[in-house]
């Protein structure tokens, strides 16, 4: 089977200058999720149509199974079509999907191909309480479909049909390509409709079979941010769904998202307004508190996550706690029982197991062993305007409040290091280290008073 998304429109009603099929659904371009559903159906070809924004969509969407055919002059849904012809395999049906409808299930469509086979004409079609704005699925007293009729074109009595075309079909592809040559635009548009196709499929002596979605939902589009705002919350009221029904706890399942992919182990329990992006894996018996941010991470079994986390392409291991008001930013490794508390910030760093820096520190390019303890305030000054260098604290240091560590630098097992150090040398093992510091008393002095007024 043949596989064309129609991707060329304008989406003048985004009022965007970016192309309506790039718009974000879940994290990722309303088309990408298109393509993603047709890969399933395993297509002989995947041809893309642009248009508008081209070379934006191209190469937001390129990849070696999908081809491109440009539509130069948006003439309507049939020529657009027209362009993909010549990279067609004709031997097999074409199915043709739109790149602004990203909520179709791989199982509607191919319950409507199964219908059509391999020399049917299949319209996917949905019954509407309010059709307003759709084209029409004109049928005989039989209930056989005569023709597609559009809202503009419509007659009184055709308006008053609820039945209606979702511009989804499946066609053969030797026969469509005689049908697209001989489409009119004689119609209030001037536009070549893909509709019209139907006709003439019916004079060809095919019967136009039908096939309907579960949901309504899955054949909606986007031509406006409000209708984008719609379907991301109806595609993250599924996501909640999917996860409640795989055991999943949320708070409320109305106020989580997910733009990527989010794999939860047994007893995972979710506080609202978290997001998750990329791919994020949750251990068993994981909590993560409200108003977190978690992308492209693995979070080990029982680790507790308090609220207002963020974390990006970090490795959490086993029964680790982390925040309130923690981040960890891309190359951060927290190894099991570590602890990473309030305004902690951790970047390419490695603490060891059972280490804790709970208290207003950042640790950058540092390796750090077990059961450290990283006072508050302390810093790894890893960066000299030019270049990144490594700190490397061994097993069981303690490093005093206010530490500054200037890299590289190497702190050997078991030293203390006093509050208040700057440690720029190396440290053997068992030290205790210090600045000598000379402290002062006077007497008689006056604390200045403000001048009032």
């Amino acid at each position: 089977m043949n596989i064309v998304i129609l991707a060329a429109g304008t989406g003048k009603r985004m009022r965007s200058a970016l192309p309506k099929v790039l718009h974000p659904l879940a994290g990722r371009p309303l088309l990408s999720h298109v393509i993603d559903t047709a890969r399933t159906l395993d297509p002989t070809r995947l041809v893309v149509v642009i248009g508008h924004g081209a070379e934006a969509v191209r190469g937001a969407v390129a990849a070696p199974d999908v081809q491109f055919a440009v539509q130069e002059q948006q003439l309507g849904t049939g020529h657009a079509v027209q362009q993909a012809l010549p990279l067609l395999d004709p031997s097999v049906p074409t199915l043709v999907l739109y790149g602004d409808v990203p909520l179709t299930r791989a199982g509607t469509l191919k319950r409507l191909t199964d219908r059509a086979g391999q020399g049917g004409y299949g319209v996917l079609t949905v019954t509407l309480d309010d059709p307003a704005g759709y084209g029409r699925i004109v049928r005989d007293a039989n209930g056989k479909v005569l023709r597609i009729v559009e809202q503009k074109d419509a007659t009184p009595e055709q308006l008053k049909i609820a039945e209606i075309n979702t511009g989804i079909i499946v066609t053969p592809t030797q026969q469509l390509t005689r049908w697209l040559a001989s489409l009119k635009n004689d119609n209030a548009q001037g536009e070549y409709y893909l509709t019209d196709v139907v006709e003439l499929a019916i004079e060809s002596g095919l019967d136009v079979v039908t096939a309907q979605p579960d949901e309504a939902w899955e054949t909606l589009g986007v031509n406006s941010k409000q209708q984008l705002a719609e379907l991301e919350r109806i595609h993250q009221g599924n996501v909640a769904e999917a996860l409640l029904v795989a055991g999943v706890t949320l708070a409320d399942p109305a106020r989580i998202d997910v733009r990527g992919t989010l794999e939860c182990g047994r007893d995972v329990s979710i506080d609202v307004n978290c997001v998750f992006e990329g791919t994020v894996t949750l251990g068993d018996n994981v909590t993560i508190a409200a108003n977190c941010v978690i992308r492209n991470a693995t979070i080990g079994a029982g680790t507790r996550v308090d609220a207002f986390t963020h974390i990006e392409g970090a490795d959490v291991g086993a029964n680790v706690v982390l925040g309130p008001y923690a981040r960890l930013r891309p190359g951060a490794t927290l190894k099991d029982e570590s602890h990473v508390g309030n305004f902690v910030e951790v970047k390419n760093a490695v603490l060891g197991h059972g280490s804790k820096a709970n208290h207003l520190t950042y640790i950058g390019d540092a390796d750090i062993g077990a059961r450290v303890n990283i006072g508050a305030g302390t810093i790894t000054c890893n960066y000299d305007g030019a270049n990144k260098s490594r700190t490397i604290i061994e097993d069981d240091v303690f490093v005093g409040s206010d530490t500054q560590l200037v890299a590289p630098v190497r702190v050997g097992r078991g030293v203390t290091i006093a509050a208040g150090t700057t440690v720029w040398k190396d440290v053997e093992e068992n030290l205790l280290v210090l600045n000598e510091k000379t402290q002062i008393g006077k007497t008689g002095y006056v604390r200045p008073v403000k001048k009032k007024g």
